[in-house]
């Protein structure tokens, strides 16, 4: 089923919040030696406190934010898309992207290529090569292969969409140099491992592997102090 023009990002889903991290997850994840420790020195902090606390948006808005913020400073970033808005409506949609021009579009300062990022992106919403509807129906590797054709969006930004997004249970983005970071300071390697190598490090984790990437993530912006 296509978004309609009309209704364009108002007919997507709500994407569910996050919930609290289950037991039977946690348990799974502490088989692993390295990553128990990280898990105790989590203790009670709450991984999950910042994804509940954001603001909802819809998948296409978010997808357009992505699109707007890449290679550029967060603050910048956030002052392009309020223009965006400005000039296209809020909440945004497909139809009020494709509504304004491509030079409109550039003079709220989006790149060239960007603003056919966007207009691709919101192209596909309309004629529904990309189901935003219908998110909570498809796999994983649906969603995936429907967001990469988009021009602009990438598998990392696919897999970030899944996990921040969606909040499906079992996704690990290897191509995340942070986490590639991650797992070498968990292993104590000499040098960041390759993303087919951490891919296949976090397989052990599967089907909790979003929940390991949280814990790693936590420990990076602690700082990665050594616990293991």
């Amino acid at each position: 089923m296509a978004v309609s023009a009309q209704a364009g990002a108002e007919q997507s889903p709500t994407p569910g919040k996050p919930d609290l991290p289950d037991s039977a997850a946690v348990k799974h994840l502490r088989s692993d030696p390295k990553l128990a420790a990280v898990i105790a020195a989590a203790d009670e902090a709450d991984l999950l406190a910042w994804e509940r606390a954001r603001s909802w948006q819809s998948p296409f808005e978010t997808l357009v934010r992505a699109i707007a913020g890449q290679q550029i400073s967060t603050y910048a970033a956030a002052a392009i898309y309020g223009r965006l808005v400005t000039l296209a409506g809020d909440p945004l949609t497909p139809a009020g992207v494709l509504a304004r021009s491509p030079d409109e579009l550039r003079a709220v300062g989006l790149s060239g290529r960007k603003v056919l990022y966007v207009r691709d992106l919101a192209e596909r919403a309309i004629d529904g090569r990309l189901e935003l509807d219908r998110l909570d129906d498809l796999s994983d590797d649906e969603v995936r292969a429907q967001l990469v054709a988009v021009a602009g969006i990438g598998q990392w930004s696919a897999d970030m969409f899944l996990l921040f997004e969606l909040h499906r249970p079992d996704v690990f983005p290897a191509g995340d140099l942070g986490l590639r970071k991650a797992i070498q300071m968990l292993d104590g390697l000499d040098q960041a491992p390759t993303e087919k190598n951490v891919a296949v490090r976090a397989e052990r984790w599967s089907p909790y592997r979003s929940l390991a990437t949280k814990y790693l993530f936590w420990w990076l912006h602690q700082g990665g102090t050594p616990v293991v």
